[in-house]
């Protein structure tokens, strides 16, 4: 029968011996293969099929910390994880699998720890649901260090309730690779399925390709969040085949994806599913920014097959126009987060149509769609009470009417943005002072007919002002002080240097 120990918990002390212990054991390895993106000789081909031979022989499996560390970071420095291949490093490390480490280390180095060294490792004595603790604040990479430091470490690493979440980041590690070791490892008690897998992030990792989505969406079903930013490889097919297989998805980033024009299910998924599914898709977060070939018929695709969207996100979406946001609105009547910043076709009509999300829209931007005016302002403002964010920055055809509007039908407004708009004044400060007493955030940047009256209005009617954004505008220093006196808290950007 386990005790737990009366001792007290020193977290502090037992962070940095998992810290020391897990450096210790990256140097064990001595079976992380190294290759450049160069055309490799003849000697090095042999070599990696060799290893890929060697690989295909273990059962029992491990991924190296080399899987997530690319050769170059700090990771593997003054000889960590240095491999004995005699190969140089100079390109991508590739994770090799390794059985479980033995139940005592064999590492010279620790070998030689005196008995007073070994007392001292009070981790030691930390039950398993602590150590599980800890673990749990680790990255991805330096839990696969822990697994390699003894069997009951290794035991520990590799417990289920520690791997809701795959995280990786890098331009040059193979993820592909990586993605599919890991899955392998977490597949051994539930073979080919990932129970407990629900969230990947693999963002910024550009030599990511369709094959390692293809990896997830078959390992993962029980997925809820994908965040790929970034990955400019993956195609519409890899994705369909995410949202296919992946029925729980909720939450999806794919900005700076340029190959991603739609997301669907693919046809297979398609005739699978019963009428009463209706083809729908459970995604409710979307991020396609910088999606920049996403054109209305696409978006048309999007809002047919994912209708439970609460937060959509298309900045810099430059080919949607008026009617995308009708189809949008159409399918989509839940949207509560929707950007369509930089967006520079979307127009008044298209402010009609956003519209008719009414009271549920709480978050707009709208910033630098040149084509928007007082009258966009106006639908948005009459349907809109509830709105609590709103960016409109660069929108130079907004003036105090429609600052107006705004103020006195969205009273809740939290958070406004108009810089850049040179038509808008005090006047229109005016009317936000006397109805917007909850604004927190105030942008007027580069607003060219902003004096130092307007913020005083502000000031003295805003008490709970957090930020006021006046770069590049002419005001004085005596109304700046106005505003720090009325507004404690308040943060000033400024561009006056006799003001700090």
């Amino acid at each position: 029968m386990k005790t737990s120990l009366n001792v007290p918990f020193d977290f502090q002390r037992c962070w940095s011996e998992v810290k020391h212990l897990g450096k210790g054991s990256s140097s064990i390895s001595s079976d992380v293969s190294s290759s450049t993106d160069h055309t490799p000789t003849k000697a090095q081909k042999n070599a990696a099929t060799s290893e890929d031979s060697d690989l295909s022989m273990r059962t029992l499996s491990t991924p190296s910390p080399a899987l997530i560390f690319p050769p170059n970071s700090p990771g593997f420095q003054n000889g960590r994880g240095s491999s004995t291949s005699s190969s140089s490093v100079t390109g991508e490390t590739v994770a090799m699998v390794h059985s479980p480490p033995p139940t005592r280390l064999t590492h010279p180095l620790i070998r030689l720890a005196s008995k007073h060294q070994k007392e001292q490792a009070n981790i030691d004595r930390l039950p398993d649901h602590s150590m599980i603790q800890i673990f749990s604040f680790l990255p991805t990479n330096q839990l696969c260090r822990c697994a390699r430091v003894c069997r009951r470490w290794y035991n520990l690493a590799w417990d289920p309730r520690l791997w809701r979440t795959i995280r990786l980041t890098g331009e040059t590690i193979n993820v592909d690779r990586a993605l599919k070791v890991l899955t392998r490892r977490l597949c051994q008690d539930t073979p080919n399925v990932c129970l407990m897998l629900e969230t990947v992030i693999v963002s910024g990792c550009r030599r990511l390709t369709d094959r390692g989505l293809y990896t997830i969406a078959q390992c993962c079903p029980e997925l809820r969040r994908l965040e790929v930013s970034g990955c400019y490889n993956i195609s519409n097919e890899a994705v369909f085949d995410v949202v296919s297989l992946c029925p729980n998805l909720e939450h999806l980033d794919v900005s700076g994806c340029s190959k991603v024009t739609c997301i669907s299910l693919t046809r297979e998924a398609s005739i699978k599913l019963s009428p009463l599914h209706g083809k729908q898709i459970s995604i409710r977060y979307l991020d396609m920014t910088d999606c920049f070939v996403l054109e209305d018929e696409g978006l048309h695709t999007i809002a047919a097959h994912c209708t439970q969207l609460t937060h959509l996100y298309l900045r810099r979406c430059v080919r949607i126009t008026d009617e995308g946001l009708r189809y949008l609105m159409i399918y989509c009547t839940s949207i509560k987060e929707l950007s369509v910043s930089d967006c520079r076709f979307v127009s008044d009509f298209g402010m009609r149509e956003i519209a008719k999300l009414e009271s549920r829209l709480r978050y707009l931007s709208i910033a630098h769609c040149g084509r928007i005016t007082d009258v966009g302002i106006r639908y948005i403002a009459k349907y809109c009470s509830k709105l609590r964010y709103l960016n409109a920055r660069g929108c130079e055809g907004i003036t105090d009417h429609g600052v107006e509007y705004l103020a006195k039908n969205c009273t809740k407004l939290k958070s406004l943005d108009i810089g850049k708009c040179p038509l808008v004044s005090d006047t229109g400060l005016e009317f936000l002072a006397l109805n917007c007493f909850n604004l927190k955030r105030l942008s007027l940047k580069s607003c060219e007919s902003i004096t130092g009256q307007g913020l005083q209005i502000v000031a003295a009617n805003c008490f709970d002002l957090q930020m006021l954004n006046v770069q590049d505008c002419e005001v004085s220093v005596d109304a700046l002080r106005f505003v720090k006196r009325h507004c404690k808290r308040c943060i000033i950007e400024h561009t006056n240097p006799a003001f700090f």
